[in-house]
């Protein structure tokens, strides 16, 4: 009589999933997060970009609207924290518009520089007397974002800068967004 050998204790069956199948499940998991991460620092380095330039600009309309509303000329600078009291100003400071430019959002820090005077000018009547171009970045994000104060009357115009911001400043560099 010939016996049969049992087999039901091979070490190649197994319940569930294999160890082959999780380690392969483990790395395109790993794959698909490595991506999700790339892309979102991406996004969040674009939002702290908007955001530093939202602020840049606001800084300067709510000065502008502080000497219109108080018949007083203003003065600020713009340094690494923000907007400023400017200590070479012979005018009040713009207290209003005083305040941080960086943005509160995480991911990459933004940076930016300006070739302005070391104190921004408005008069009485929110004319401004000094122009300049400030551009914002952040390391390692592709968007670059520009702010263009024009003399004589101080208009304001936005967009993309198409230079590299750490060499000298251009405010033809500064073109609009594609619509």
């Amino acid at each position: 009589m010939i016996r049969r050998r049992d087999t039901s204790n091979t070490r190649h069956r197994c319940t569930g999933l294999c160890q082959a199948e999780l380690l392969l499940t483990a790395a395109i998991l790993g794959l698909i997060g490595a991506l999700g991460w790339v892309h979102g620092s991406q996004a969040l380095g674009q939002q702290a970009v908007e955001a530093t330039t939202r602020l840049v600009l606001e800084g300067v309309q709510k000065a502008r609207a502080e000497a219109e509303r108080t018949g007083i000329p203003c003065a600020m600078a713009l340094d690494e924290r923000g907007w400023q009291e400017s200590p070479q100003a012979a005018a009040d400071p713009c207290r209003t518009a005083l305040g941080p430019v960086a943005a509160g959002v995480a991911g990459p820090a933004t940076r930016w520089r300006h070739n302005g005077p070391a104190a921004w000018r408005f008069t009485a009547t929110g004319l401004v007397l000094d122009g300049g171009l400030v551009v914002v970045w952040a390391p390692g994000v592709a968007l670059r974002r520009c702010v263009v104060m024009a003399l004589p009357l101080g208009v304001l115009r936005h967009g993309v800068y198409g230079s590299d911001p750490e060499a000298a400043l251009s405010s033809e560099a500064c073109r609009p967004e594609a619509g």
